[in-house]
């Protein structure tokens, strides 16, 4: 490098410069900076309502460690105290309620409860109505308090009754539309027994006999039309001090004339017919002899010896 150009170099840099330097401002200022401070403190009030709404919510609805409300965990489950009401189904195994205290179940319209297998599909259920309890299920049984005996039940085929005594105290009494199977039937103490059909016939019947007893009272039949008394192998046995055949009609035999004449039912042109008297022996036998002027079963006595 020569002298000069050294010279001119030193020169350079030792002259004073005239330029003022440019500051550049760093932040957010005007409308910005207005529209952060607004943001902010539209998201610091919106905290501060969320949290009163929050401390308000905690407080009405009763939050605890336990639960909230009437609602209570534990560790055997989930215990209500209180009226509790559910909108939606409510899907639970068991519902017990305290010692001291009934569980009711209570609905405007009705209570159902549906009983439903792995598939999904229905297999009992039990609707409490306003104006009936229905039950739809394959088998339904009433049992004792112990558990133990079946009271009542009911299926498609039968129903059992398993009480020791079926008492209707009905002032009708008991209507069955078809056959009834039972062996034995007893009214009260001091009260009637009464077996009646109004329109049709009434049949009991019985493989090995049928017995009618009234230890402390009388035993009556009544029919309208017909009453029929058949043994088609055995007996008719009648043990009594007395036999009465009431109301019976009587009737006179003229061998002069051809004409029979009954209180009942009288005839001036019934055909000659010739009438018998039924005359009984000692030892219980039936024979029938002729009727005349008086009554021949004196003088027939010795019919009986032969008989």
């Amino acid at each position: 490098m020569t002298r000069e150009q050294y010279i001119l170099a030193t020169q350079q840099n030792s002259l004073p410069r005239t330029e003022h330097p440019q500051f550049y401002p760093v932040g957010i200022y005007g409308w910005r900076k207005r529209c952060l401070y607004f943001f902010v403190l539209l998201l610091l009030v919106t905290m501060i309502v969320n949290l009163a709404m929050t401390i308000w919510i905690l407080k009405v609805m009763n939050f605890t460690v336990d639960g909230m409300g009437n609602l209570r965990v534990t560790k055997k489950g989930i215990r209500l105290e209180g009226i509790s009401e559910f909108l939606l189904p409510l899907y639970v195994k068991e519902i017990h309620s305290r010692k001291d205290s009934p569980l009711v179940l209570q609905s405007d319209r009705n209570v159902t409860v549906n009983a439903r297998n792995h598939m999904g599909q229905l297999t009992g259920q039990l609707t409490v109505g306003a104006d009936a309890v229905e039950a739809q299920c394959k088998r339904f049984e009433v049992r004792s308090s112990d558990g133990g005996k079946v009271l009542f039940s009911a299926d498609e085929d039968e129903i059992v009754i398993g009480a020791d005594r079926l008492k209707v105290t009905g002032t009708e009494g008991a209507v069955f539309g078809h056959s009834v199977e039972t062996p034995h039937i007893r009214a009260e103490p001091s009260q009637d027994l009464k077996l009646e059909s109004p329109t049709r016939s009434l049949v009991m019947e019985a493989p090995r006999g049928v017995q009618v007893n009234a230890a402390a009272g009388d035993l009556k039949a009544t029919c309208r039309k017909e009453l029929h008394l058949q043994s088609a192998e055995g007996e008719i046995f009648l043990n009594a001090d007395t036999i009465r055949l009431g109301n019976l009609p009587m009737g006179s035999f003229s061998s002069s004339s051809s004409s029979f004449s009954s209180s009942s039912s009288p005839s001036s042109s019934a055909p000659r017919q010739t009438i018998y008297e039924l005359c009984a022996c000692p030892n219980g036998k039936l024979y029938l002899s002729p009727a005349g002027a008086g009554s021949t079963c004196q003088s027939s006595s010795n019919i009986c010896l032969w008989s």
